[in-house]
């Protein structure tokens, strides 16, 4: 397979804040976003995206996209998908790192029958997705899987 790539452009605004663009994104000039240091740190920014927020993101929504195409190929009948994540900075060996990623998916499948098959696709997303292979922090997962109530009128 030939390798795919990525592009993301950066550009200081002010302070501690810059403007994120990918030309494979902003084609018709939109889909940019501001970036900027968490308010964790001096001079940081809060109600902007960080790169912290970014790495929790990019893991998140990895697990999403993985998750939709293996469900999809394994015939997985699902109502709703939604995943929180918590990423964890912390000073490790007098760095900082992003140590931990937690991921905590939540399936909504309409038959209980289908209960087994919906955490087995979700283990093989977990293992299969390509950003968390990526990367050396710590990416657990901590799943729900519920069967959608049918309202009998």
């Amino acid at each position: 397979m030939e390798p795919f790539y990525y592009n993301v452009n950066v550009d200081w605004n002010i302070d501690r804040k810059g403007t994120m663009c990918s030309p494979e994104l902003n084609k018709e000039g939109g889909n940019c976003i501001e970036v900027a240091t968490p308010p964790d740190f001096p001079k940081g920014m809060p109600g902007i995206w960080s790169p912290e927020h970014l790495f929790t993101a990019a893991i998140n929504s990895c697990l999403m996209t993985t998750f939709l195409a293996i469900a999809e190929n394994s015939a997985l009948a699902f109502e709703n998908f939604s995943c929180n994540a918590t990423g964890k900075l912390e000073k490790v060996e007098g760095k900082y790192m992003m140590s931990e990623v937690i991921l905590e998916p939540h399936v909504v499948i309409s038959n209980e029958k289908d209960r087994e098959k919906a955490e087995r696709v979700l283990q093989k997303s977990e293992a299969a997705c390509l950003i968390s292979n990526s990367v050396k922090s710590r990416v657990s997962m901590k799943t729900l899987i519920s069967v959608k109530e049918t309202v009998v009128a």
